[in-house]
């Protein structure tokens, strides 16, 4: 394929390290970077995402580092943060947030980065996707506790019952359920696939949240196209509702233990 001006603009950018407005008054090139901009198009016209090859994206307030290690954020990630932001409110140094399936660690450290006196933990069962985080945190500078394991496994135990919100993109695609060739050939497939209904890690997290947040306490999750009257009710312990993302599509799920005034 031929790639459209502005992919090969933005990786012209991340060959030259150069600012936009820096290429197009000076468009030439090094002969070392043009080797690896000829590199970079040959993966990206084989099907490699975009932001792999840029190694670079950004999530909110921040740039993080991104690569085949861990599933790439999205806008509607960005929107379950937003939303997180915004239910939680404030935190102080007693507030506890919890980050399930962190991945490249984006929603866990871009929490941080908006309450900066909050407790967060984040946990991944893949040790590359953990690794991955731990870079973003040391390039943002911002202090999150990373653990491995399963969903809320690996949490202190004195953690049960007292976190103030719980936020996840999990895996939601079911299986057998086709994915575009860029997204199933190249990004990690245990952040992608949950098991034959798509909901299953959905429901374990509605599940076990509910034992380990605190009363008031929030769950936000990201959730597939279509799965919006599943998640409510998988969540039919607590206060919810469904949101839409920007392009109209019910994508988040916010839920609250035992405080039915505030959704």
């Amino acid at each position: 394929m031929s790639l459209p001006a502005h992919e090969l603009n933005r990786l012209r950018h991340a060959v030259a390290g150069r600012s936009a407005a820096r290429l197009l008054l000076d468009l030439a090139l090094s002969p070392a970077e043009q080797v690896r901009l000829d590199e970079l198009i040959a993966r990206r016209e084989a099907g490699e995402p975009l932001q792999y090859l840029e190694g670079t994206v950004d999530f909110g307030p921040l740039t993080l580092k991104i690569d085949e290690r861990a599933l790439i954020p999205r806008p509607e990630t960005e929107r379950l943060w937003e939303e997180a932001v915004r239910s939680l409110g404030a935190a102080g140094p007693g507030t506890v947030i919890v980050d399930l399936g962190t991945g490249s660690g984006c929603l866990a450290i871009a929490l941080k980065h908006a309450f900066g006196e909050a407790q967060v933990y984040a946990t991944d069962v893949s040790e590359d996707a953990l690794s991955l985080a731990k870079e973003n945190a040391a390039i943002t500078g911002l202090e999150v506790t990373f653990l491995r394991g399963d969903l809320f496994a690996p949490l202190p135990e004195g953690l049960a019952g007292r976190i103030d919100l719980v936020v996840s993109n999990p895996p939601y695609v079911a299986d057998g359920d086709d994915l575009p060739a860029e997204i199933r050939d190249h990004e990690p497939h245990q952040a992608l696939y949950a098991g034959p209904e798509g909901t299953e890690v959905l429901a374990r997290i509605a599940d076990e949240a509910y034992w380990m947040v605190g009363v008031g306490g929030w769950v936000l999750c990201e959730i597939g196209d279509g799965q919006a009257a599943r998640a409510e009710h998988l969540f039919n312990a607590y206060d919810r509702e469904v949101r839409k993302d920007l392009s109209g599509r019910d994508r988040i799920l916010v839920a609250r233990k035992g405080a039915s005034c505030c959704l």
